[in-house]
Parts: C-alpha cells; structure tokens; sequence
C-alpha cells in the first residue's frame, strides 16, 4: 500500500510539473493509472484531493487555475518549485565530506557519493573538495558493526526492534527489545539510546557488544521520544568523564593512550610501568578492563575489586 501511493505521488507530481497549462482532472485521471482503476468518480475525486494535500505538504506549489469556461485545471510551475542556489564554503563543504564518509562501510555509500556530486553541480564551489582532508590528521568515523545500518533505518522510522546483547561483565548475551531513539559515535565506537522495554527505563547499548541480527518488530513506540537526546553525554557519564573523584592505576609504558589524555598526574616507575592519576566515575571499571594486562588499578579499592569481577567473568566466558 505505501509503495503504491509513493508511486501515485510521483506520477502526479510529474505530470503537473511537465505540462505547460493547467490540466483538468479528467486528464489527470486518464494520465495516471492508479486513477483510472479507482471504482467511482467519488472514489477518484477523495483520492485526488489527498493526493495533492499531501504534495503540498511536501512542499510542492500547486496552482489552480480557472479558465474562460469555468473549468478547474491544476499545474506546478518549475519556477515556482525550483530551489534556490546552494552556496557551501570551505568549512561546509569539509563537514558535508566527514559526514558522507559515515556510510563508506554502508550500502549508502553510493547515495551519499551521489548526493555530493549533486551539490557540486548545484553550485558547491570547484576549488573545494568535501573529500579532502584538511589538516594533518583526517578525521574518519568507522561503521564496521553489522546492526549499524539496520538501526539507523529503525530510529528514523521509529521502529522497535530486538537484539542478543552481551554486556560486558556478561559471560552471555541477552534479548533485548528497545525502542530506539538515536545514534552516537563516542571514542570510535557506535552507541544507541533508547527505550529498554523490558527494563522499562532508558538505556545506551555499544553496537560493538550486539550479537547476531537486528530484527524489527511491529508496532510503534510505547514510551515518548525526548526532544534531544544525549547519547554522547550519557556515555561519558558511564564511562566517567563527569567523575569528582580520582582513581590511581599502573599503566605499561608505551600503551593506554586515551587513559593516558585523561589523566590528571603521570610519574615514571620504571621497569616498563607509569603510575596515573585519573577521573574515576560510574563506568571507568568497564573501560579499564579493555586494557587488560596492560592496566593494574591501584586504588581505590572498590574500583580494584570491580575489574578483577569483569575479568574473571570475561576469563569463564
């Protein structure tokens, strides 16, 4: 069904844009064919004015026009539906490149390839190209997790889906059903944010730890959509970036170089180690144990016995 009105939209709206004078409805009827199959002139009359309400509402100039007899004909000027010159500077151009190079990885990458061509010909300026990189270190945002495309279409269609997921203090993963809301890439990895309905509460899940399919189910939302939502935020919160103590950990030398951005002291041991002072949060256990060996928390102690939990249950896992 909506495959089949998409493709009402579009005859209609091709053929008001490709006439040179008004046509009436008859004409429009005999031109589309899902016109001519409508049972009754009432049916085609009701489907006729949804239509053009709902080209309208997409944006497209409808003119009616009344001609010398009385007769009512319909058309859409291409000078009054043509948009206006788009104008990108340099800084633009760059934004509209790293945001294209999200879906190299994705089978969106032709699309996006195709809608930068598009501004190039619709006036993106010839000396600038959005691919380039502009600076010594080119920024690229990696999309290798498999469930990354699937839940994009799912937050933009406002869809719930379902999903095994794996914490990672979890030697197994788990069902999750989730309504979801938006994604985010935080410290080169995918997050989500949505509504857990099993949990009937609002949790963030790393694309990274979704295992197997993701599967849409029916229906739509059963919790409201936040007006902005702060994935990225909510993860540094988990992993401790708005943390008001201090953690002290040895780390190897030569290795953890974000822990190493993070850290407030650094004091050489020797033989090989450092000892680091770092903001310590709700969630720094989680992130301290992708180090593995190459991290031994010092202190507090809770914070100690909170990694020794997670790598032993990764160890029976």
């Amino acid at each position: 069904m909506a495959i089949a009105k998409a493709e009402r939209l579009m005859n209609l709206a091709l053929c008001l844009l490709g006439t040179r004078r008004p046509l009436s409805k008859r004409e429009l009827r005999e031109s589309i064919e899902a016109y001519l199959e409508a049972g009754s002139d009432d049916s085609f009359n009701r489907m006729f004015e949804r239509d053009k309400d709902d080209l309208r509402e997409l944006g497209l100039v409808i003119e009616t026009v009344e001609n010398l007899d009385g007769d009512i004909g319909y058309l859409a000027r291409r000078d009054s539906n043509r948009l206006p010159p788009i104008t990108l500077d340099a800084e633009e151009a760059a934004a509209l490149g790293l945001a294209a190079k999200v879906w190299q990885q994705v089978r969106l990458a032709g699309a996006a390839s195709g809608a930068l061509q598009k501004l190039r010909a619709a006036g993106l300026p010839e000396d600038v190209d959005p691919y380039e990189a502009h600076g010594a270190l080119e920024p690229r945002i990696p999309v290798h997790e498999a469930a990354f495309e699937p839940l994009m279409l799912a937050c933009r269609d406002r869809r719930p889906v379902f999903f095994d997921y794996r914490k990672a203090t979890a030697a197994r993963p788990e069902p999750r059903h989730v309504e979801p809301w938006a994604l985010e890439c935080w410290r080169g990895h995918w997050y989500l944010a949505g509504w857990d309905r099993d949990r009937g509460a609002e949790r963030v899940f790393r694309l990274s730890r979704i295992t197997g399919k993701v599967r849409s189910r029916g229906g739509g939302f059963t919790a409201p959509v936040p007006d902005v939502v702060t994935v990225r935020e909510t993860v540094a919160g988990w992993a401790g970036e708005t943390a008001d103590r201090s953690a002290r950990i040895r780390l190897r030398t030569g290795a953890g170089y974000p822990l190493r951005a993070k850290a407030t002291a650094v004091r050489e041991l020797g033989d090989g180690w450092d000892e680091l002072e770092i903001p310590y949060g709700h969630g720094l256990d989680a992130w301290l144990v992708e180090f593995g060996p190459d991290v031994v928390v010092l202190e507090p102690a809770e914070l100690r016995a909170d990694v020794v939990d997670r790598l032993r249950a990764v160890a029976q896992g």
